[in-house]
């Protein structure tokens, strides 16, 4: 018996490495989920239409560590029956004669408490979930496909308590209210996607709603308590989405287009279909706009709408097909906000950031599928960039466009874009593929060459040096070169500071916080105007550096500082306490009841960078007593990689400071 049971698990396994798209096509998921937020569970009934492309005995789902039960089948719309299955690997599979170009469908229930892409947690003392699939976790937490060529129509409902927000892709097609208390709400997708863009979000919510040119819905969604902070946070969000429809000459692709925040996001955003999930870091006020906004993460998940979710490359060797399109589509949306230097001046930072690599010896073909994001993101934008200059706009705009008509719904490899690229062209780009696509190296040198010829702003830049310094760089910040010019100049001799360089624009003052951190006495005054900036970081780097270089006025600094918390991560109320801690003499406010918050600020309520950061004061200042190291224990079981790098690293000093 037991041999019999080994073979049939490595003829199921053998099975499951094989493609299964040549056997079935999966066409349609419906599902009712209740979401259990105080037992991390999720549990619901499923059902799949498929069609046999390939007579078999047997076909799968992937299921990571799911329970099953009432498992059954039909024919179309003929009564169901009992089915056999076998939960076995991480997979459940159906058993059963399944006969070519037979439609069928199969229905279940299932349980599930996923160890990850779904992610239970608190905020503000009130539960919040959300997933992320991120190419093939989902099966995590739904029975799905862990293959993005399959694609999928997945139609949810999802049951909750009533005084929360569940939220999923597609349009809301009915919420109706439970005897229970509880609530459902039911999304319909109309078109197909890959498993890992299925996502849900469960928490509490307020929704502002805009509407694009062409009639999309446009829904954006923010904790209650931040209705002062929506407009900054989506900000030029319609603008962005028009520009971006007209720009890529192919209409939105889904009934409407939702985004929503969560706590402790695992990246930035996450291009969900129809339903971007985007870090709560980036919900900011209208001062913190100025230092770190959505606006690039916005157009980025956006333009994924189009590449990535329309369009899917087959594999991860075509990864830069998804990624490299929506970097460069979300620059063009920027410089239609910003301008044509901003657009130069972020393309000239890929060039330093992909010649860094290059130059470390860590550079790939962007057609690696082990490539580093940096190669598939920011070069795999320099492509498109370059070869819209080649091919001229028109030829370029137009075979995108070709390119997305062709292919929408479906499954994309490089040469497919190439090609429409060369039927419209003429001719072959096999040289260019080769040299800016295939090459190992990025030519950082070329792409420089080229951004100089196109921009003189650029060019004005680049003259700019001051690294040995000579009689110009005192003229540069005095006269008519760009406050990015004047920053850099900053960064390389700060002593050339006087007080007429105060009086440029945000990126100038922000330099001279950053940099000169020696105040001398005829600077005092103009460097205190700092403080009054709309700029949380100038506010924090000015507030230090002032405190340290007068240390007879450091109530003064203290308390013109008092009540400012600057980002989520309360970046200038964390060095306000700690300044606050160390001047002995200012007992305007209670110490221990100071140190007592900051200590709190590394508790499981608050979030990721704002913990990091009161764990790194609190070692900094030899302060972490047993509160903190015990929040620093549990930081170590985190789900957010970087809490969980960031405790062990920090736990292993302290460990080392005490031997």
């Amino acid at each position: 018996m037991k041999k019999f049971f080994i073979i049939v698990f490595v003829l199921l396994v053998a099975h499951s490495f094989a493609q299964q798209t040549s056997y079935v096509d999966f066409i349609k998921a419906n599902a009712t989920l209740n979401i259990v937020p105080d037992s991390a569970l999720v549990e619901g009934g499923v059902s799949y239409n498929f069609k046999i492309l390939k007579a078999t005995d047997s076909i799968f789902l992937d299921a990571v560590n799911m329970k099953f039960n009432t498992v059954e089948i039909a024919k179309s719309d003929a009564v169901f029956g009992a089915l056999s299955y076998s939960n076995i690997d991480n997979k459940i599979y159906f058993n059963y004669p399944f006969k070519k170009n037979e439609s069928y469908v199969v229905r279940f229930n299932y349980s599930a408490k996923p160890k990850k892409a779904m992610y239970f947690l608190e905020r503000e003392n009130a539960p919040q979930v959300w997933t992320q699939g991120q190419g093939k976790y989902t099966s995590n937490w739904f029975p799905s496909i862990d293959d993005v060529n399959d694609k999928i129509i997945f139609n949810l409902s999802l049951v909750g308590d009533s005084e929360y927000k569940l939220l999923s892709n597609g349009a809301i097609t009915e919420r109706i209210e439970l005897p229970n208390g509880s609530v459902k709400t039911s999304y319909k997708m109309k078109k197909p996607m890959p498993s890992y863009l299925l996502a849900l979000v469960y928490g509490k919510y307020n929704k502002e709603t805009k509407t694009s040119k062409s009639g999309i819905p446009l829904e954006y969604y923010y904790y209650t308590e931040d209705s002062l902070k929506v407009e900054p946070t989506y900000r030029y969000s319609k603008q962005m989405f028009d520009f971006l429809e007209e720009e890529i000459g192919f209409a939105f692709p889904w009934q409407n287009y939702k985004q929503v925040p969560v706590h402790d996001f695992l990246y930035a955003g996450m291009e969900n279909t129809s339903l971007t999930i985007f870090s709560d870091a980036y919900v900011v006020d209208s001062i913190g706009f100025n230092d770190k906004n959505y606006v690039n993460v916005n157009a980025h998940e956006l333009a994924h709408q189009w590449f990535g979710d329309l369009v899917t490359a087959k594999s991860s060797e075509h990864h830069w097909l998804q990624e490299g399109f929506a970097t460069y589509y979300a620059l063009l949306a920027e410089r239609d906000i910003f301008g044509e230097n901003y657009f130069n001046f972020k393309l000239l930072e890929s060039i330093i950031d992909l010649s860094h690599q290059e130059l470390s010896g860590e550079g790939t073909s962007l057609l690696d599928p082990k490539a580093s994001s940096l190669t598939f993101y920011q070069r795999g934008a320099w492509v498109l960039h370059i070869l819209r200059g080649v091919v001229g706009d028109r030829v370029f705009k137009q075979a995108v466009k070709n390119y997305l008509e062709k292919h929408q719904f479906g499954n994309v490899e490089t040469s497919d874009f190439i090609k429409e690229v060369e039927r419209l062209y003429g001719k072959s780009l096999t040289s260019f593929v080769n040299y800016w696509i295939k090459n190992k190296s990025f030519p950082y040198e070329k792409a420089y060459e080229v951004l100089r010829k196109e921009s003189e702003f650029i060019n004005e830049y680049a003259m700019v040096d001051c690294e040995a310094k000579t009689s110009k760089c005192a003229d540069y910040l005095k006269y008519y070169v760009s406050d990015e010019a004047k920053a850099k100049v900053i960064s390389q001799v700060p002593d050339l500071v006087t007080p007429g360089t105060f009086k440029n624009g945000i990126k100038v003052r922000q330099a001279i916080s950053q940099y000169v951190t020696k105040i001398p006495e005829n600077l005092k005054t103009d460097y205190e105007s700092l403080l009054d900036d709309q700029s949380y970081i100038t506010i924090e780097k000015a507030l230090y550096n002032l405190w340290n270089n007068f240390p007879l006025e450091r109530s003064k600094y203290l308390a013109k500082t008092r009540g400012i918390s600057g980002f989520s991560d309360k970046n200038v109320r964390l060095l306000w306490i700690v300044l606050n801690l160390n001047t002995a003499y200012y007992q305007t406010d209670d110490k221990q009841k100071l140190f007592n918050e900051l200590v709190d600020y590394t508790g499981e309520a608050y979030n990721v960078d704002l913990r990091m950061n009161a764990f790194q004061y609190l070692y900094l200042m030899k302060s972490c007593n047993e509160e903190c190291e015990a929040n620093l224990e549990k930081a170590k079981s985190h789900y957010n990689w970087r809490m969980v790098k960031f405790a062990k690293e920090l736990s292993n000093k302290l460990e080392e400071n005490k031997k």
